[in-house]
């Protein structure tokens, strides 16, 4: 079975780098520079193709709230305080905030939504997301591919002690998630009572 989900994977590793990299990122990102560390997928190629994908990703994102406000009001009403931020951000920083807004944890997807809703030019995002598309790809790749030997003893040891590993996981994922939830939440004035 496992063999069999190995060959899959080389088979199919381009077409599956570039739809992970519109969902998510990392992870795949990470895998793909495995993978070329050990010759299985092409250096260049997986930097070209994660990039792209990253890339058409945060466009899906900045369209629908070009495009689509209401929905995008009504579908994520109870983000509306990371998309307050995120106004800010743009504000404050320019175009420096939409380059590396795909490594802000949390804010990752309202940005691109939320710089979609402003009259930001559309050329002017296209051209400063794909270089920030082509940097992280190359970045996060080079870096799996350059410690692929100590990335692969890694998983190793992670299969054979995962009752270690996943506990650890979920406590980082939980302690990051209530990081950021409290940090996008509002907070009460001094002296005022908060309504229930």
């Amino acid at each position: 079975m496992t063999d069999l989900l190995v060959g899959f994977l080389k088979e199919y590793s381009y077409p599956i780098l570039f739809l992970w990299s519109i969902m998510e990122g990392e992870t795949g990102l990470v895998m793909a520079g495995v993978l070329s560390h050990t010759g299985d997928m092409n250096l260049g190629l997986s930097i070209l193709t994660a990039g792209l994908g990253g890339f058409t990703g945060d466009m899906i994102y900045f369209f629908i709230g070009r495009m689509n406000r209401k929905y995008v009001y009504r579908k994520f009403r109870s983000q509306r305080r990371k998309f307050a931020l995120a106004h800010l951000l743009l504000k404050k920083y320019g175009w420096p905030i939409i380059f590396i807004q795909r490594y802000l944890y949390g804010m990752r997807t309202v940005i691109p939504i939320a710089i979609g809703m402003t009259r930001y030019p559309t050329s002017k995002f296209i051209l400063i997301n794909l270089l920030s598309a082509l940097v992280w790809a190359t970045v996060t790749i080079l870096l799996a591919w350059y410690f692929g030997e100590e990335i692969l003893h890694l998983l190793h040891w992670a299969r054979d002690y995962w009752y270690i590993v996943l506990p650890m996981g979920l406590l980082s994922a939980g302690g990051i998630y209530y990081y950021f939830h409290r940090a996008t939440q509002k907070k009460p004035a001094i002296g005022s009572k908060e309504r229930i």
